[in-house]
């Protein structure tokens, strides 16, 4: 692993998963936080993934994400962040965009916690839009 910190370790965190799927890799370690473990976890809970693991203690902490069983085909066709560092995007419970024609779904950062777009109008609650997936 490399010890480059990144400014945006969520938009690492989904690029290093894209890069696994493209090369065929079932599985991708990184670098471990609470956030990325909160935005794997929605994944997980939403079957796009099929396990997240946290391991180790302190700065050797590491999430493991495993996109798809052996021999199977990923479920992720897009995953794309909307926030950036530069440029946030919050919106109200009315703003939060559906994908696909509700085949997919955005992550939605709010005070209750990590959320789908569709989790997020349910409780009324607005964020900051994290990243869509289909």
């Amino acid at each position: 692993m490399s010890n480059i910190v990144s400014s945006d370790p969520v938009a690492d965190m989904l690029t290093r998963v894209r890069n696994a799927m493209h090369v065929g890799k079932n599985e991708v370690s990184l670098p471990h936080s609470k956030v990325k473990q909160a935005v794997a976890e929605v994944l997980k809970a939403n079957k796009f993934v099929d396990d997240v693991k946290a391991s180790g203690e302190g700065k050797e902490k590491t999430l493991t994400i495993t996109i798809n069983g052996p021999m199977q085909a990923t479920r992720i066709t897009q995953i794309k962040m909307i926030s950036t560092p530069g440029r946030r995007m919050y919106v109200g419970t009315s703003e939060i965009p559906t994908v696909m024609h509700g085949r997919g779904m955005v992550i939605v950062s709010t005070s209750k916690g990590m959320m789908t777009g569709d989790e997020a109008k349910k409780a009324r609650l607005g964020g900051e839009l994290i990243c869509r997936v289909y």
